[in-house]
């Protein structure tokens, strides 16, 4: 009987081993799969004559920095980017949380379908929309337009950042909001000295992952800004591809980090928040 479990527990260790061991290998392709593309735009960076393949330069240099770094080619879409994205962060933040601010605080029978329904919005494809959008871009005005774009891109964030910003402003107590009004201020002295404050990281949240969303948005400016001298670099970097298939791989690899550096110190920062909890119970004491 002995001889017998052992066996069994024996058997059972090396199914565990071989279960483990394809997870292993399961993950290490995982990661591989990720990690080329990056080794691939690092070292390419830093190759004159950089292609497809994942392979150390001969001698590295900087050539493919020094060639975009241009008002044309990086200074200018980069700040068209800056101040595409940072206005329609703005205004997505700003509109989120007065949208926010009734729905987390004030309870009736269209608050969960209203919820629903914003939910439901996130899901559409921006490409489902884009033609009728464009249709009214062009009786309103509004193509070729920095403010008209960024209209849009904060439209476009609106429901996700509605939807988060509930989440945390539930998390800010109540009884601060009532004792405010007892003191004789009102919903919008509220909100704004009371509310917001409280849920900094929220918000630092929200405005960090809007940013960051669209920093990456190509469609929207490519369909509604047509002036070489308003695109953002999102759209301008495929001046990095040429006619009949030829592409510039050391240069948009160099312009490649350029354009993520904003976006990882942005991660960077909102990274350790968004692994943790948000909760304002101890601004409240007994």
């Amino acid at each position: 009987m002995r001889g017998g479990t052992k066996a069994v527990a024996r058997a059972g260790m090396k199914r565990a081993t071989r279960v483990r061991l394809a997870s292993d290998a399961a993950l290490a392709v995982v990661t591989a799969a990720f990690l080329l593309p990056l080794l691939w735009l690092l070292l390419s960076s830093i190759d004159a004559e950089a292609d497809l393949r994942v392979r150390l330069p001969s001698s590295p240099t900087t050539e493919n920095f020094q060639a975009v770094l241009t008002d044309e080619i990086t200074f200018t879409p980069m700040l068209n980017s800056l101040l595409l994205c940072g206005s329609a962060t703005l205004l997505t933040v700003t509109c989120a949380a007065l949208a926010a601010y009734p729905l987390s605080r004030y309870r009736s029978r269209f608050s969960r379908p209203y919820l629903l329904t914003i939910l439901f919005t996130t899901c559409l494809p921006i490409t489902a929309i884009m033609v009728p959008v464009y249709g009214l871009f062009v009786q309103v005005n509004l193509v070729d337009t920095m403010y008209g774009t960024a209209l849009f891109l904060a439209t476009s964030q609106l429901p996700f950042s509605i939807w988060l910003m509930k989440n945390f402003m539930d998390g800010v107590p109540t009884v601060l909001e009532e004792a405010a009004w007892t003191d004789g201020a009102s919903m919008i002295q509220t909100l704004t000295r009371i509310v917001l404050p409280l849920m900094g990281p929220g918000m630092t949240v929200v405005m960090i992952y809007t940013f960051i969303q669209l920093w990456g948005n190509f469609f929207v400016p490519f369909m509604l800004l047509l002036s070489p001298d308003q695109l953002p670099a999102s759209v301008s970097i495929f001046t990095f591809f040429g006619n009949h298939g030829s592409v510039i791989y050391g240069q948009l690899a160099a312009f490649s980090i350029l354009y993520s550096t904003p976006v990882l110190l942005l991660y960077i920062l909102i990274s350790r928040r968004l692994g943790g909890g948000f909760a304002l119970g101890g601004a409240v004491k007994g």
